[in-house]
């Protein structure tokens, strides 16, 4: 807890969860430096952040309360993969990934599925000294399962050097995305090294091109 923001820990429909429940970040009363407005957009200030749970302050964070009181952050509630149904957030396949010895940096996002509607799929940086190899790969696939459920199944994951990022190391996962999905990745100015895009493009269309070829095969 932080002295004098009341903060709390609320579902859907902003009832407050139980400790340990994961749900959305909200604070009730004004705080010292608490942000008043949007420049010249006091509008989208107040649907941005007070419409979601009237009366409260959401600025679109996933959270947990702890036993003690603390409030740990899970990462952005609209980084959401929904798989069948199920709402899976980014941050958990991440958070589950770079907890094995073998992996660095991850990068999880949607891809469409006829079945699911979205599946997820991730992009996975290796710490020195490891190498691609089936058997990695197959491990990283039942790690992931085993820490966040099954319905994390992710349909591919894929080994890269570099991951876009911007200047301040945070991982561009909305470029990341639109490399998937074949889009426009849009604005790039705040990205600091080009080339990443394009690892991903690579690793990303390597892996189709060899699916494709072994489904004819099988034909």
């Amino acid at each position: 807890a932080i002295p004098g923001v009341d903060a709390d820990v609320v579902d859907d429909q902003g009832q407050q969860q139980k400790p340990l429940e994961r749900g959305y970040l909200v604070i009730k009363n004004p705080w010292p430096g608490m942000p008043l407005t949007i420049h010249k957009d006091p509008e989208r200030y107040k649907d941005v952040y007070w419409t979601r749970f009237p009366g409260s302050f959401y600025a679109g964070d996933y959270a947990v309360r702890d036993n003690d009181g603390y409030f740990w952050m899970l990462g952005r509630a609209d980084e959401v993969i929904k798989v069948a149904g199920h709402r899976l957030g980014t941050y958990e396949l991440e958070s589950a990934l770079i907890q094995h010895p073998a992996v660095a940096e991850a990068a999880a996002v949607a891809v469409p599925d006829e079945v699911k509607g979205e599946v997820p799929v991730a992009f996975v940086i290796l710490r020195a000294g490891q190498t691609s190899r089936p058997e990695l790969e197959k491990e990283l696939h039942q790690w992931v399962r085993e820490r966040v459920g099954p319905v994390a199944s992710l349909k591919q994951i894929f080994i890269v050097s570099k991951l876009p990022k911007t200047r301040s190391a945070k991982i561009m996962r909305r470029v990341v995305h639109a490399v998937v999905l074949g889009q426009p990745i849009g604005d790039v100015t705040t990205l600091e090294d080009e080339a990443s895009v394009e690892e991903v493009r690579r690793a990303y269309m390597e892996l189709k091109q060899e699916i494709g070829v072994q489904s004819q095969g099988s034909a």
